[in-house]
């Protein structure tokens, strides 16, 4: 630990600053201000308008787009100016997130204070880092062609990569925070593993639902809609059948919710099987918090759907699924090293 302690703080600072991004993110769809700005400048982008002058021509670029177009054209210039500001600021924090990973890392290189597997491990997630930038552009890009909103795969693609890299990033400051290596149960440390792939599914599922405003239909719960079980509610909306399960709101609802349910029993089966083993602390600490994150995370999808997706709410629980990764891949680390 001692001999890495920069080198974790580097990774960990890493690990924040996606976390924060995801979640400024999360405020910019739910308040749909991700089409506000339609062009990439990468530096002088960083710069917002700074007067009257800057601020009506970024006004007058947003109105040759559908959204304005279609669904914003009563919107003054206030108004542009609010939805402007999170999408501004979702892009700073990219950059900003470049900058953290590309610098230090020269420095620790130049130092010689990152073994081989750490370096190869770094250049991985400056790639993924890079991407999740294309990712994002690649994103907006789908918004401003015929249709007012973004594509619901791109955004799904964006946002598990933006998870992905924020996991990854987390394990390899747990290979330096925990050296050591101990003899592994196979067996229980692939049920981990699929969890993590089930919830991963999970996760895409929620992009999904955030795609197509799919949280806004079947404001009931336990039942989608009121008295009748969740198979009987799923509207057809697409041809044939299977698309509605992707593409069609109420389908991809249902998904959602049930693996929901999924990916609760199966944490719950991790956990029981644990009792039979005989864990170290932290392999203890880990089981522990992804129970009590678990439970957090469900009521926030609960209340979310009940609520009808209030931005606060919404915004919590992706926090909350941010949490239940993070809980699931200290888990599956403890178990693996």
């Amino acid at each position: 630990m001692k001999d890495n302690k920069k080198v974790i703080y580097w990774l960990l600072t890493g690990c924040f600053l996606i976390f924060v991004m995801v979640v400024v993110g999360g405020i910019t769809r739910l308040t749909h201000s991700g089409l506000s700005i339609s062009n990439y400048k990468l530096i002088s982008g960083t710069i917002p308008p700074m007067n009257a002058t800057e601020w009506e021509e970024a006004f007058e670029l947003y109105k040759q787009y559908p959204e304005y177009q279609k669904l914003n054209n009563h919107f003054t210039l206030q108004d542009f100016k609010d939805i402007y500001f999170w999408e501004w600021l979702h892009r700073v924090i990219g950059r900003f997130i470049g900058v953290v990973f590309f610098i230090p890392f020269l420095y620790f290189l130049l130092k010689k204070q990152l073994t081989k597997p750490t370096i190869k491990k770094s250049i991985i997630l400056l790639c993924m880092g890079a991407f999740q930038g294309f990712l994002g552009w690649y994103m907006v890009k789908s918004g401003l062609v015929d249709r007012p909103d973004v594509s619901h795969y791109r955004l799904a693609a964006h946002l598990t990569t933006a998870f992905i890299t924020f996991a990854y990033t987390f394990w390899v400051a747990l290979d330096l925070m925990f050296p050591n290596k101990k003899e592994v149960n196979l067996k229980f440390r692939n049920l981990i593993r699929v969890g993590l792939a089930i919830l991963l599914l999970q996760i895409i599922y929620g992009a999904f639902v955030a795609g197509l405003d799919a949280g806004f239909i079947h404001n009931h719960w336990p039942m989608m809609s009121e008295g009748k079980f969740m198979h009987q509610t799923v509207y057809i909306e697409q041809e044939p059948l299977l698309m509605n399960f992707i593409e069609g709101k109420s389908g991809v609802q249902f998904v959602h919710r049930t693996l929901a349910y999924i990916v609760v029993i199966f944490i719950i089966v991790i956990w029981q099987k644990s009792k039979k083993l005989k864990l170290s602390t932290y392999q203890t600490k880990g089981i522990n918090t992804l129970l009590v994150v678990l439970a957090i995370q469900f009521l926030l999808g609960v209340f979310t759907i009940l609520l009808q997706v209030p931005v606060w709410l919404g915004v919590a629980h992706q926090v909350g699924a941010f949490f239940l990764l993070s809980a699931m891949t200290f888990t599956l680390h403890r178990f693996t090293k």
